[in-house]
């Protein structure tokens, strides 16, 4: 299957352009020191504009979600079941993606999830998905 590809943003391009390097950043307020994710040009705690760049862990625990049974965009179909998820970063943001690497009914909230990738695209972006931890 082939995902939606983003279309990144001033305030995104940081962010997609790490993906590239397996790195998933986050966004921390030096005014208040707050973490933050989706990318904003301004802190979500405080309205600073002052944010930093820095790599997340790539561990969380499964928050919420939902199990796909039809497609929801035309780029998924025939790829259903699937689960869309709520990840509760180690770090404290929460982050929207897919669940993969296990069987949709074995997909339990709380389960300790941890980051990997889709295939390259070519122009350099990297999806993050995420699994069940290893430990």
């Amino acid at each position: 299957m082939r995902r939606p590809r983003p279309s990144p943003s001033p305030s995104t391009q940081a962010f997609w352009e790490a993906t590239g390097k397996d790195q998933f950043l986050i966004q921390r307020c030096r005014a208040c020191g707050a973490a933050q994710f989706y990318p904003k040009t301004t802190c979500t705690t405080c309205g600073s504009s002052e944010l930093d760049w820095e790599p997340a862990s790539g561990r969380g625990t499964l928050h919420t979600f939902t199990v796909a049974r039809r497609a929801t965009h035309p780029a998924f179909a025939g790829a259903e079941p699937y689960v869309v998820a709520i990840i509760e970063l180690a770090e404290g943001p929460r982050v929207t993606g897919n669940v993969v690497g296990c069987d949709v009914d074995e997909v339990r909230i709380g389960m300790p999830l941890e980051l990997v990738w889709d295939d390259e695209d070519p122009d350099g972006i990297r999806l993050p998905l995420w699994q069940p931890a290893a430990n």
